[in-house]
């Protein structure tokens, strides 16, 4: 019984060790992705870097975060009603572990549209609204993320 203790507390000890080097040794990835285009071949190139860059880091065992964040125009990526990428995102935020991706609402956009509209705009239910898409590209660069616009 006592080996067989030993032979536990060993391995849960490597896998701390390898799990905290593992940590250590990888370099935390973030990038911020702007649309800002009320552009379907846009929106898709969108899509397809942050797939790219979630496979490519998950081939070499790394995560990244990604946030997608959308105001003006682009924020009809995702609003519910006009979205014409909407199969795409949830395809995308489903395949996105162990990596994360977050769909970002430019809230100034969206009360902009619901006003000329005359109506209530719902955005899909993988986006969050922030108060605005600009400032959180700002907060996110001020914070060290790597910016990019497709």
């Amino acid at each position: 019984m006592r080996s067989l203790l030993k032979s536990i507390a060993g391995a849960v000890l490597f896998a701390l060790v390898a799990s905290s080097a593992h940590a250590a040794g990888s370099k935390e990835h973030r990038v911020a992705i702007q649309v800002n285009q009320n552009d379907p071949a846009l929106m898709n190139l969108a899509l397809n870097n942050a797939t790219n860059v979630m496979e490519f880091y998950k081939a070499k065992g790394e995560d990244v975060q990604i946030e997608i964040v959308t105001y003006g125009p682009g924020l009809h990526m995702l609003r519910d009603d006009t979205s014409p990428v909407k199969d795409r995102i949830k395809q995308i935020v489903d395949a996105s572990f162990p990596s994360s991706v977050k769909f970002i609402a430019c809230g100034n956009t969206k009360e902009g549209m619901e006003k000329r509209e005359g109506k209530a705009i719902s955005v899909v239910s993988e986006a969050s609204v922030v108060p605005s898409g600009a400032v959180r590209l700002i907060e996110l660069q001020e914070a060290g993320w790597s910016y990019l616009k497709p």
